[in-house]
C-alpha cells in the first residue's frame, strides 16, 4: 500500500516497514562503529557481508556505496553514515553527495534554510507542469 508520504520527492521516510525492511542491512552499517568489524570489513568485505542475511539488492547498494538506494531498501541515515565514515566521508559530505551538489552548495544551501520548496513538495506537482 503506498503511503500518501511516498510522494514527496528524494526522500525515503523511514517508517516501520523500511524499518522491518532494513534491519540487517541497519545491523551491518551499525557494526561499524566497532574497530574489529572495520579490521574484518577491510580484511574480506565479501565474508563480511555474508554474515548479515541482507537481501541482494540490499547488498549490491553497500558494495556499491549507493547511498540513496540504501536508504531507499530501509537503510537509516544515521546507520548508513557509519559505512560513510567507514570509507572516510564525513556526514556533510554524504548529505552532499546525496543531494547531487558540492560539499559548499549543500553547506550553503542548509545555511540559507535547505532546500527550496517551490517544485519539491510532491512528485505529483511534476506531471502537472
Amino acid at each position: 500500500m503506498e503511503k500518501n508520504y511516498e510522494d514527496i520527492p528524494g526522500t525515503y521516510v523511514f517508517d516501520a516497514d523500511r524499518s522491518r525492511e532494513g534491519y540487517h542491512l541497519n545491523m551491518f552499517c551499525i557494526s561499524m562503529r566497532q574497530a574489529k568489524n572495520r579490521e574484518a570489513m577491510k580484511e574480506d568485505p565479501e565474508a563480511y557481508l555474508a554474515k548479515y542475511p541482507m537481501t541482494a539488492e540490499q547488498r549490491q547498494a553497500v558494495r556499491d556505496r549507493d547511498w540513496n538506494r540504501l536508504l531507499e531498501l530501509g537503510g537509516n541515515i544515521y546507520y548508513t553514515s557509519k559505512l560513510a565514515a567507514f570509507d572516510g566521508i564525513t556526514f556533510q559530505d554524504l548529505a552532499a553527495m546525496m543531494t547531487g551538489v558540492s560539499r559548499e552548495e549543500y553547506r550553503d544551501m542548509m545555511l540559507n534554510g535547505g532546500r527550496s520548496i517551490e517544485g519539491n513538495r510532491y512528485k505529483s506537482e511534476w506531471e502537472k507542469s
